[in-house]
């Protein structure tokens, strides 16, 4: 609690002062890309090589699963695969497509400790997912299991879940959701694989039942492929109550890769 009291009561640093700082940082460590190292204009930016690569998905996009369409619509659409087979959650968004420079970004993010992509890319994807956002919704992060989180020392989904949390200003449940059995990786396995692969592997951990029953959940992953994980966290969440369910993904596989 004095903590907290301290932070509140401590003085603003002036502008002007925040901003010459800034520049005097700069001289020393001037920006670089995020994803090349290359010099930029600004913090958290992208050299124009690597933006020109970075897909970002814009435009008409399906309301359930974010795969981009092509043409231009106003009105609300849904790609083949939504259509034939229906999805357990209600709508959905990604901030870019999983290929050149959004690829690279999303491994090196995972699989070489990347932290400081967490503000950029948590940003990226609350941008992308603004349709989305509501009063009174719930964001919760796809669940690791306890033996690859010792072995990767922290939940990709749950950083972009709670950095969303900020830029939205929706309260983030990070433990919403248990992994209950470490399942083999997905890489590599068939849509149905997939499926099966998490099948009864997630569930809402019950002390959280009554925060989210008669709400809307927003569930946050890293990349979504064929979507087996978040549909079993949206089978969970409305499971125990919840009123409806949407999805948000850093980046989407491309439905012809």
């Amino acid at each position: 609690m004095v903590e907290i009291e301290d932070k509140a009561h401590r003085k603003r640093m002036p502008d002007g002062m925040r901003r010459a700082l800034a520049a005097a940082l700069h001289t020393v460590f001037p920006p670089r890309c995020i994803c090349c190292g290359d010099a930029v204009g600004s913090d958290h930016g992208m050299c124009s090589p690597c933006w020109q690569e970075a897909s970002f998905i814009t435009g008409t996009v399906c309301d359930c699963c974010g795969a981009p369409l092509p043409g231009e619509s106003a009105t609300i659409e849904l790609c083949d695969e939504c259509l034939s087979e229906p999805r357990p959650w209600d709508r959905g968004r990604a901030a870019f497509l999983y290929a050149g420079t959004g690829r690279k970004l999303v491994l090196a993010f995972k699989h070489a400790d990347r932290l400081d992509l967490v503000p950029p890319l948590g940003e990226m994807l609350a941008r992308a997912a603004r349709p989305l956002i509501e009063p009174g919704m719930v964001i919760a992060p796809v669940p690791l299991h306890r033996m690859r989180m010792v072995r990767r020392m922290f939940n990709q989904s749950a950083l972009l879940a709670q950095t969303m949390s900020k830029h939205t200003r929706l309260p983030c449940v990070v433990d919403l959701f248990d992994r209950r059995r470490a399942t083999p990786s997905q890489e590599g396995l068939s849509r149905a694989e997939r499926h099966q692969n998490v099948q009864d592997a997630i569930r809402l951990r019950p002390k959280y039942a009554a925060k989210i029953k008669g709400r809307h959940v927003l569930v946050v992953d890293d990349v979504l492929t064929s979507g087996a994980t978040m549909a079993a966290c949206a089978e969970a969440a409305r499971a125990a109550g919840a009123r409806q369910v949407s999805v948000a993904a850093l980046a989407r596989v491309a439905k012809d890769a």
